[in-house]
């Protein structure tokens, strides 16, 4: 298999951003969006994703958090597409169980070249280290809209809002990771009736 990794600019009035992935990694961040808590959920992804990834992020902070974490998800879905190429040889599907304490999540993936999210999370509280925890649905949606793919976010149980947090991406990286896992079986196959994984 070819190595899977892209790199990807997004330059608007609002932000700049620029996103390096290696999807066969292990597990190295480099993250500097201006918002410690993403930072460190985003980490999650690429700890347990084993994945490398770099995003160096400005935004119009001193308005709101919302551009910024919207167009990182969009930049880094754009990337992971990039990355992850035409899915020949691939699992395609993932999904884990992650808990946390008191917490748990399930997070289940299909990169079925179709933008699907299902986002069934309620927080206890709307902040988190100074962090509107609303954005994290945001993030995922443009994730989701870039990537291709099909994912659903499902918070089981829970009463510390960071522990929601952190086992949702958590539960994210290892279903990413497993869905881009190659599987020997497919021998470089399309893991698709259809022949394509992409509209």
């Amino acid at each position: 298999m070819k190595p899977r990794q892209a790199e990807v600019e997004r330059n608007t009035l609002e932000t700049q951003i620029r996103v390096q992935i290696n999807l066969d990694g292990s597990g190295q961040a480099d993250l500097h969006t201006g918002l410690p808590f993403l930072d460190h959920m985003i980490h999650q992804i690429v700890r347990h994703g084993l994945f490398d990834l770099s995003i160096q992020a400005q935004g119009d902070l001193d308005i709101d958090a919302h551009h910024t974490v919207e167009d990182i998800g969009i930049t880094l879905g754009q990337a992971f597409a990039q990355a992850v190429g035409d899915k020949s040889g691939i699992q395609r599907y993932g999904h884990a169980y992650v808990p946390l304490d008191e917490a748990l999540s399930r997070v289940v993936v299909d990169l079925s070249g179709r933008p699907g999210l299902v986002f069934a999370v309620e927080f206890p509280r709307a902040q988190v280290g100074g962090f509107d925890v609303d954005l994290f649905h945001e993030f995922f949606q443009g994730f989701v809209n870039h990537a291709m793919l099909t994912l659903h976010l499902d918070a089981l149980r829970g009463r510390n809002t960071h522990h929601i947090a952190e086992t949702l991406f958590k539960a994210c990286g290892r279903a990413l990771r497993m869905a881009v896992s190659p599987d020997p079986r497919m021998a470089g196959n399309i893991p698709s009736t259809k022949g394509t994984l992409s509209l």
